[in-house]
């Protein structure tokens, strides 16, 4: 019976983490259709991620204390609440053609993210022997990484199918309204306003999407508070001399974990989200060039079911970061140093040595906290800032140098992560 209500558990969390997917990577959509429907700048479409990602950083603690008032499972039922806010929010945003408002509708998303994941992630962690708290979090991850290019798909599909030959209009009048600029002319009051018009129509394609998106959040969040999932004790697992320190400051290995947890997000998100960018300035088509997100999530997945055989049966969760993290070191190597489909195809793989890190390095950050999980947890979430930061650091290096170059930061995430998995996370006591 305990085992039913375990496997029943993690169905539920499943399809959070499903939601969790499906929400995140629709960004890879979102910033070419707003940077065509709001007329944004790359610098300014950068800010897409930068929107969603920092509400974790911002909300993560308050989630924290939310959740000690409401325990796991109501903090996930309000969290699905949050994200539906976010959602309807693209509404209004989409009619009016309002980059801020979209920002937004992103951010509160994220809230509502930060808050679910904050009490998904330990409550999947503690659900089971630590030691295979990776093998959930796999599952966890195969189906966010599925749900991830099944939005991407659909998204697509919603705003840009049919629309062809509405954004070749767009693109003709632009250049004629430059020709106009570039030779100081007042440009005709009829191209503006049919530009415009074209512009809006573009913009409204979001619209039924996201209020789907809304009826099937709030419809979870019902399935969520009717499951009466079980609360669970976060002493498991936890011996008596780390359940006495009154501190969460007193565990040095969460701390690391965090910044390795920051630059894995970081990494994650710039290997996935560029690449439509960089296939183009390696000289593959557009129509080519956006299929290279979904081959990476693939790649990521391939990962994850790897990680679901193997860890712990036949290497431990340790072991399989350490691997993981040396292969993507060497595959960022050849990224670097190669042109055309060998360099693209070394970054999609990123994707597939990324699919343990998360699973690794959440765990080994975590184990031991007991009374202090829930706070950690938050701290940890926090760290998905990374995604945001680093997304915002590579476009910078990106115009500063070239696409290609501006993925040598990576060696600083792959290397610091390296080091908490070797070392770090070894480390329980301050000197």
């Amino acid at each position: 019976m305990e085992k039913n209500k375990t496997n029943f558990s993690i169905f539920i969390i499943g399809a959070l983490f499903f939601v969790f997917g499906f929400v995140t990577w629709l960004n890879n959509v979102l910033i070419p259709f707003l940077q065509t429907s709001c007329e944004l700048t790359s610098t300014q479409a950068s800010f897409v991620n930068f929107a969603f990602y920092i509400s974790y950083f911002v909300m993560a603690i308050p989630s924290s204390y939310i959740l000690k008032k409401t325990g796991f499972a109501n903090g996930m039922s309000l969290g699905l609440i949050v994200m539906a806010i976010g959602s309807i929010i693209f509404v209004p945003a989409a009619l009016d053609r309002n980059f801020a408002l979209f920002l937004i509708g992103l951010f509160v998303q994220g809230t509502g993210l930060a808050l679910l994941q904050t009490a998904a992630n330990p409550y999947v962690t503690i659900l089971g022997p630590i030691e295979s708290a990776a093998k959930r979090q796999s599952i966890m991850g195969v189906c966010n990484k599925v749900a991830g290019m099944i939005g991407m798909l659909v998204l697509y599909s919603a705003i840009f199918s049919g629309s062809e030959g509405l954004i070749n209009e767009i693109k003709t009048i632009t250049e004629s309204l430059a020709k106009f600029e570039s030779l100081h002319i007042e440009p005709p009051t009829h191209l503006i306003m049919e530009k415009t018009q074209l512009l809006t129509e573009l913009s409204r394609n979001v619209i039924l999407p996201y209020i789907i998106m809304t009826v099937v959040l709030i419809a979870l969040m019902l399935f969520v508070k009717t499951a009466k999932l079980p609360e669970i004790n976060e002493d498991t697992n936890v011996d008596e001399e780390q359940n006495s320190k009154k501190s969460v400051f007193a565990f040095p290995y969460l701390w690391i974990g965090i910044v390795a947890l920051f630059f894995y997000v970081g990494a994650e998100v710039v290997s996935v989200t560029y690449l439509p960018q960089y296939g183009k300035f390696m000289g593959f088509t557009e129509n080519v060039s956006n299929n290279f997100g979904i081959f990476a999530l693939i790649s990521f997945v391939v990962g994850y079911l790897l990680g679901i055989v193997l860890v712990p049966k036949v290497i431990t969760q340790r072991m399989a970061g350490i691997i993981n993290l040396l292969l993507a070191l060497i595959l960022l190597t050849i990224a670097l140093t190669s042109t055309g489909i060998v360099s693209i195809i070394a970054v999609i793989l990123l994707s597939f040595t990324n699919a343990i890190l998360w699973p690794a390095i959440w765990p080994l950050s975590i184990q031991g906290l007991g009374r202090h999980t829930k706070l950690g947890s938050a701290f940890l979430i926090m760290a998905i800032a990374g995604g945001g930061v680093l997304s915002v650091i590579y476009g910078r290096f990106s115009v500063l140098c070239n696409p290609q170059t501006a993925y040598s930061i990576l060696y600083v995430a792959y290397g610091f992560m390296l080091f908490f998995v070797t070392i770090g996370c070894k480390i329980k006591k301050w000197n």
